[in-house]
C-alpha cells in the first residue's frame, strides 16, 4: 500500500470519526495529530492526510454542495458516514489537488468504498466522482 493510499485511509478515519462522534473535523484532526506525534515512522502518510483533511475543511461548503447536486436523490444526511468521508476526499483531490490525476482520485475512492462500505457504495462513488471529474479542469 502506497504512502498516499495510507494517508487517504487516515483522512477517511478522521472525517468518519468526526461524523460518528459528532465533533468538529478540526477536533478529530487534533486527536489524530496527537497520535501521529507518537508515531514518527508514519510521518509521510500523516502529512498528506493532514493536507487532505485541511483541504476538505477549507472547501467543505462547495464539496458538500456538489455531493448534494450529483447524488440524485440522496441527501448528505441519508448517506452512510463512510461514503460521505470518501466522497469529500475524492472531490477535494479532483478539484483542488492538481498533483493527483482524476482517474487516480476516483480509483482510490472506489477501492476505499469497496473495502470500507456497502456493496452498492463503490458504484455510487464511481458514478458521482466520474460526473464531477467530467466538469473539472484536467489535473
Amino acid at each position: 500500500m502506497s504512502a498516499r493510499t495510507k494517508a487517504r485511509k487516515r483522512a477517511i478515519d478522521i472525517l468518519y470519526a468526526a461524523d460518528v462522534r459528532q465533533i468538529s473535523i478540526p477536533e478529530s484532526l487534533a486527536t489524530e495529530a496527537e497520535r501521529a506525534a507518537s508515531e514518527p515512522a508514519r510521518l509521510a502518510s500523516w502529512l498528506y492526510a493532514r493536507e487532505v483533511v485541511d483541504g476538505v475543511v477549507d472547501h467543505r461548503e462547495e464539496i458538500d454542495e456538489l455531493i448534494e447536486t450529483y447524488s440524485q436523490g440522496w441527501s448528505l444526511a441519508r448517506m452512510p458516514n463512510i461514503d460521505r468521508a470518501i466522497l469529500r476526499i475524492g472531490i477535494w483531490e479532483i478539484l483542488y489537488n492538481g498533483a493527483v490525476p482524476h482517474a487516480v482520485a476516483i480509483d482510490e475512492a472506489v477501492e476505499a468504498a469497496k473495502i470500507l462500505s456497502t456493496d452498492d457504495s463503490a458504484g455510487f462513488v464511481n458514478g458521482l466522482l466520474g460526473k464531477i471529474a467530467q466538469t473539472a479542469p484536467s489535473a
